[in-house]
């Protein structure tokens, strides 16, 4: 087995067996009842079902399509850990005997995301992305207000954000951080249990490379999950540009993922590596397509 197909595997099965939930027994039944006076208080400080953050929303099981946001909300105090790498063989350019022999870009390095968020308040989280491209740091507050509900047709939520490359910060003399300021909004539609689309709005500033153009690029990111069977969905999305810089090709990207109580996996297939807000209006790469994963932990 080579060197990153190891570390994948290593840090894989570290992260199953430290984040596994141990099952603790049911407290004994008892056969006196509570007292109804002391039922209807608690009945009545129960938020409606549709304000509810913690509960389950089968269409919608992560924080992400792929690369952008969802409205699924984090309730208060509670987190999520977020891992992600996008191989760098192009499974487009290479043959099938040269990707077989490489394991579909195991053995050719990938480019990793690491993300914590943490529910500050209700419907109020904040976010922490590292990812290894310019080892950059992006930090974000999404906040998710509106949800659908009968009388409202589509959630809601908020988005603002920066990043900075070089570890957020400037060296005298080297490498600079930077930095780029975005602000954006993701709007949802459920479509019973089965369907979640998504429209993402979003200006991102400072999307030059090389210079010190600091150009601003608007994007409009599109996507959708279909849970087609049990807990296995399709996931879909793109991030054209419609304003400002556009640099290559829009980036998309498609995976199939499943849900197993608290963790989410996705296998990945995408023209671009991006995971930041800059790097995702930046585009992708022409006639380029990698394979990746997601994997997400909530520990709520």
């Amino acid at each position: 087995m080579t060197r990153y197909s190891s570390t994948v595997l290593a840090l894989f099965l570290t992260f199953a067996v430290l984040t596994a939930k141990p099952v603790y027994a049911q407290p004994p039944a008892t056969d006196s009842q509570p007292p109804a006076a002391d039922a209807e208080p608690a009945a009545a400080q129960t938020p409606p079902a549709d304000d509810d953050d913690a509960k389950l929303r089968p269409a919608e099981p992560d924080y992400v399509t792929i690369n952008l946001p969802t409205t699924l909300p984090l309730p208060r105090h509670a987190m999520s850990f977020h891992l992600t790498h996008r191989f760098n063989e192009d499974l487009r350019g290479d043959s099938f005997e040269t990707q077989l022999g490489n394991l579909f870009g195991l053995d050719n390095g990938a480019n990793i995301g690491l993300e914590f968020r943490y529910g500050v308040m209700k419907h109020l989280e904040a976010i922490v992305l590292r990812t290894s491209i310019s080892k950059t740091f992006q930090f974000t507050a999404k906040y998710d207000g509106w949800h659908q509900t009968e009388s409202m047709p589509f959630g809601l939520s908020g988005i603002v954000s920066i990043e900075g490359d070089n570890n957020f910060h400037n060296t005298e003399g080297g490498a600079q951080a930077n930095y780029a300021p975005a602000l954006g909004l993701v709007v949802s539609r459920t479509i019973g249990d089965r369907v979640a689309l998504y429209a993402t709005p979003m200006w991102v500033h400072n999307t030059g490379t090389g210079s010190a153009d600091t150009r601003d690029t608007g994007l409009l990111g599109l996507g959708g999950r279909l849970r087609f069977w049990h807990s296995t969905y399709f996931v879909l999305e793109g991030s054209p540009r419609i304003g400002g810089l556009a640099i290559a090709d829009a980036q998309y990207a498609f995976a199939i993922e499943e849900r197993v109580g608290a963790h989410v996996f996705s296998l990945t297939f995408s023209n671009g590596p991006g995971t930041t807000f800059r790097q995702i209006a930046r585009g992708g790469v022409p006639e380029h397509l990698t394979l990746g994963f997601n994997l997400t932990r909530k520990f709520y």
